[in-house]
């Protein structure tokens, strides 16, 4: 290690990032006197209206503590125990939220569908819907289907290609549900408004991701179907999610999208991404896989220099998916380019 017990941590995740400064001082104001519990404080009533005037319409924002929940809350508000939610097999529902889709839905099944860097194509959902045995008792019915934006895999949903999928929604009576963990980064990317890429498209809730751009650990699960915010409420307070001190959870939401701080955040990461791929580009035993279009860079690097790099610090996780040699790099909003070009370095030095 470099030091002697240095990790370098800074490109594993975006969950490795600090708490961006302008979310710490909204804590640290909100913590300065008592205020009404539950939700009733100043900080939650204007996160509604904030979250409607950066949504253009009416919506319900529950503030939760992280994605899982937020995830899990979404969908079990949009499937009844018998029904089905459709995801693409690389989805967090099916490959890293452990069993509480199911918990959370009270039994409801995951149908799992293939699709190119984890996004699904309009074509293949309305293939599988087609041949579905609706009306069938033996067989889940299809209630809702999940999406990931940015997806497991690196890739955006184009507004006209949420469009697509909401349009399969309605034409086969599903919900559509968004995960948005990185909905800050396709914001960035595609220069659309949120209300293009949700509610305008098709989206019946969304989960609106923070923690891993600039926040402590607080996700928004935004609902744009006033019918399911009343149920969704009850099920937050059933899954504990009804924090004590909202004003901490909120205080954190509203600081991120006052002055479009989210948004600032996302486009950075997303630079820091691109430069990183441009960096990499030329280095023997390493090839970036695809485009990259938001604040994460798949390449397959040699294990020579894959285990160098980690003998000098650098941390970063496996992806097969690519192949044996598949890794991911991730940038985040406190990205500095000294560090990409640290990285790059010592690349460099490793495949020498």
């Amino acid at each position: 290690m470099r030091g002697g017990d240095e990790v370098l941590a800074g490109l594993a995740s975006d969950n490795t990032a600090p708490v961006a400064p302008a979310i710490m001082e909204a804590l640290l104001r909100a913590n300065r006197e008592p205020v009404p519990s539950y939700g009733a404080d100043p900080w939650t009533r204007r996160l509604q209206e904030r979250f409607r005037e950066l949504f253009e319409t009416e919506v319900a924002v529950f503030p939760v503590s992280t994605g899982t929940i937020a995830n899990v809350l979404a969908v079990s508000a949009l499937t009844p125990p018998y029904g089905a939610i459709l995801c693409h097999e690389a989805s967090h529902l099916v490959t890293d939220e452990s069993t509480a889709p199911e918990l959370f839905t009270g039994g409801a099944r995951l149908v799992a569908l293939p699709g190119e860097r984890a996004k699904l194509a309009a074509a293949t959902v309305r293939a599988r819907l087609a041949a579905w045995p609706i009306d069938d008792v033996h067989a889940a019915q299809p209630a809702a289907l999940a999406i990931t934006q940015a997806t497991e895999l690196g890739a955006i949903y184009t507004v006209e290609e949420v469009r697509e999928l909401g349009a399969v929604c309605r034409d086969h009576g599903l919900s559509l549900f968004m995960d948005g963990a990185r909905f800050a980064n396709a914001v960035a990317e595609l220069g659309c408004t949120p209300a293009e890429l949700t509610w305008r498209a098709g989206v019946k809730i969304l989960s609106f991701g923070a923690t891993k751009n600039g926040a402590m650990n607080a996700e928004a699960i935004v609902v744009f179907d006033s019918a399911l915010a009343r149920g969704l409420a009850y099920r937050a307070k059933r899954a504990g999610q009804l924090a004590s001190k909202m004003r901490y959870l909120s205080a954190q939401l509203l600081a991120y999208v006052e002055e479009d701080l989210w948004l600032a955040n996302a486009r950075h990461a997303n630079a820091m991404a691109q430069l990183l791929a441009r960096a990499l580009d030329g280095v023997p035993g390493v090839e970036v896989c695809g485009p990259v279009q938001g604040n994460e860079v798949f390449v397959r690097m040699a294990p020579v220099v894959q285990e160098r790099l980690q003998r000098r610090g650098w941390a970063f996780n496996p992806y097969p998916v690519f192949g044996p040699s598949g890794c991911r790099l991730v940038t985040a909003w406190s990205t500095e380019p000294a560090e990409i070009e640290r990285f790059a370095a010592d690349a460099g030095d490793a495949a020498a």
